[in-house]
């Protein structure tokens, strides 16, 4: 079997788009925490297997090209599915007392804390990822009843742009059944991965 050790390009470029409009693309489905893996072995929608072993600290992309075949006109394309992602807007808070602030933001903290639940902070918003059934994310947040917040729950894919590559790792590649990186007490991986252009389109 052919190993795919690197990346050749990405469909978010004008310059694959094009080649692509020209060949036969073979789709490679994973699942957030397999696209985190810099080894595995996974089966295209055209039933073709792909052993890929990517540098290390290398990270893939949704649209990720593995495989250009000129001659016969063939892609392979990774597509990765991310879970959604709850969005807690702290916004409302800039027009509190600092002690409201700080009240609110320790409730939460350990509302989020309790439940072991990895969390990244941007400017007024909290992203956690969906780790847990949704109802019973909604739940937790409910029981809570924290004032002057608000949540909803958004596509992993909508909260890419915003994130740094540590930040992208933590929401979706530490939360997999065969994760073992349970540093949930505030503990950034600064890891620096190989991203691309593509979380911005």
């Amino acid at each position: 079997m052919k190993i795919y050790t690197r990346i050749i390009g990405n469909l978010s470029s004008p310059e694959w788009r094009d080649r692509a409009a020209d060949c036969d693309v073979e789709h490679i489905e994973l699942d957030q925490w397999t696209a985190q893996k810099s080894r595995f072995v996974a089966t295209g929608d055209r039933n073709n297997k792909y052993a890929v072993a990517l540098e290390r600290r290398a990270q893939l992309a949704d649209g990720d090209i593995v495989e250009y075949d000129p001659e016969q006109r063939r892609l392979a394309v990774i597509r990765i599915r991310l879970n959604e992602v709850m969005s807690i807007d702290l916004g409302a808070l800039t027009r509190q007392s600092p002690e409201t602030i700080i009240h609110i933001a320790v409730e939460l903290g350990h509302a989020i804390g309790n439940q072991h639940w990895p969390a990244v902070v941007k400017g007024t918003v909290v992203y956690v990822p969906l780790t847990v059934d949704r109802k019973v994310m909604e739940s937790v947040m409910r029981t809570h009843h924290i004032e002057n917040i608000s949540f909803e729950f958004r596509p992993g894919d909508q909260i890419i742009p915003y994130l740094a590559p540590h930040e992208i790792r933590r929401l979706f590649g530490a939360t997999g059944p065969d994760s073992h990186t349970h540093d949930h007490h505030g503990h950034h991986e600064h890891r620096e991965s190989r991203m691309h252009e593509s979380h911005t389109h």
